[in-house]
């Protein structure tokens, strides 16, 4: 089945409503405001939200949708299926819409996707009839376009695609760091998505932040080779370039951020064969450097304190990389949502005693704790 989108009135940046900047826990209005005026002008017009961003999509509601024309820009939200099952066995599909509609204060969504889907979760939106769930909301004229996100392996992705042709567009996490990394497989991502002719919203295009950080050891490295050029237009161009890709996510946080992502996309251009190079170079540099050697075995997931041991290890690795902790303090809440923190290690030993490569798992966890259990 053919795409129904028109891409050409879709800006091609996109903004990611998921790290609005905010005085203490609650969000920034008059800050957010000035920043969705300023996309706005630039001639953005997507916005992307999920039930569960906290305060996302309210905060749309009250920066965009009851500030401007309601036609001048696309509002995308996302189903969380894996909130339907025996731990909410009140809970209804129909009830996660229709409280998105709600926060929203919109008649209906443009883009409709269905959240973090894999080769699990899909069977369980299967199971939970969510796939016609969705066709039912386009047929009604509640929701514009019909979508998923993706967060699995390439195979998965050819399969739900294959299944279900009334999909109208896929979101997927493709950056340079990630193009060739066997663990997300961003190439073969992106190829599945052109065969099947979908077209395709970008996320997690700068790794939440990680591959523009001044402090990465790529930050040298693209700097003498273009010293006036922000680091974050390397991670912008090499996606905009990319067959099929109509509109790609950042998730702009204040009015610097959103400047300089306006202004590479105002004369944005495709990557050289030398640029192309750089890059490669600086994966390589990323690839070299040392950090906890967890194979993600799963040898230690019996936990005690129910700890999601190679979960965090890899958000630990992320940050030896990157150099950075920006944004990881989300990812970490949203890794430990349901789980231990990383305070809730008893150095019983028990991972370690099950570790195939003998690693110093409860330093490691140490560490994380006093990075985010604060």
């Amino acid at each position: 089945m053919e795409s129904t989108i028109n891409t050409d009135k879709i800006g091609k940046l996109g903004f990611g409503y998921m790290r609005l900047p905010r005085n203490g826990e609650k969000i920034d209005y008059e800050h957010s405001n000035r920043m969705a005026d300023i996309f706005l002008e630039s001639e953005g017009t997507y916005f992307d939200v999920a039930y569960v961003y906290d305060g996302a999509e309210i905060a749309l509601r009250e920066t965009v949708i009851k500030r401007h024309p309601r036609e001048s820009f696309q509002v995308a939200s996302k189903l969380p299926c894996g909130m339907i099952g025996p731990n909410n066995p009140d809970l209804k599909l129909e009830d996660l819409f229709n409280t998105s509609i709600e926060r929203l204060g919109t008649d209906y969504i443009d883009f409709y996707l269905l959240h973090g889907i894999n080769s699990s979760s899909s069977k369980h939106a299967e199971e939970i009839g969510a796939w016609d769930y969705v066709a039912k909301l386009k047929k009604e004229g509640k929701i514009r376009h019909l979508g998923f996100s993706f967060h699995g392996y390439e195979e998965d992705l050819d399969e739900i695609l294959t299944a279900h042709p009334e999909t109208e567009f896929v979101q997927l996490q493709i950056n340079f760091f990630d193009w060739d990394n066997p663990k997300v497989n961003g190439r073969r991502l992106h190829e599945i998505a052109v065969k099947h002719k979908k077209p395709i919203i970008i996320m997690e295009p700068l790794l939440g932040g990680k591959l523009a950080s001044a402090e990465s050891p790529i930050a040298k490295i693209f700097k003498d080779f273009a010293p006036n050029a922000p680091i974050a237009s390397w991670s912008l161009r090499f996606v905009d370039e990319l067959e099929g890709v109509f509109t790609t996510l950042s998730g702009m946080s204040n009015y610097e951020q959103i400047a300089e992502n306006i202004k590479i996309y105002s004369d944005i251009k495709p990557l050289s064969k030398e640029e192309h190079s750089v890059i490669e170079k600086a994966v390589e540099a990323l690839k070299i450097i040392p950090n906890v050697a967890c194979t993600e075995c799963n040898y230690c997931k019996d936990c005690p304190s129910k700890i999601r041991i190679p979960q965090l290890i890899g958000l630990y690795n992320s940050y030896l990389v990157h150099k950075t902790d920006e944004n990881l303090g989300g990812t970490y809440n949203w890794m430990t949502n349901g789980h231990g923190k990383a305070k809730d290690c008893t150095a019983c030993g028990i991972c370690e005693t099950a570790c195939p490569q003998d690693l110093e798992i409860i330093d490691t966890i140490a560490k994380l704790s006093t990075m985010f259990d604060k």
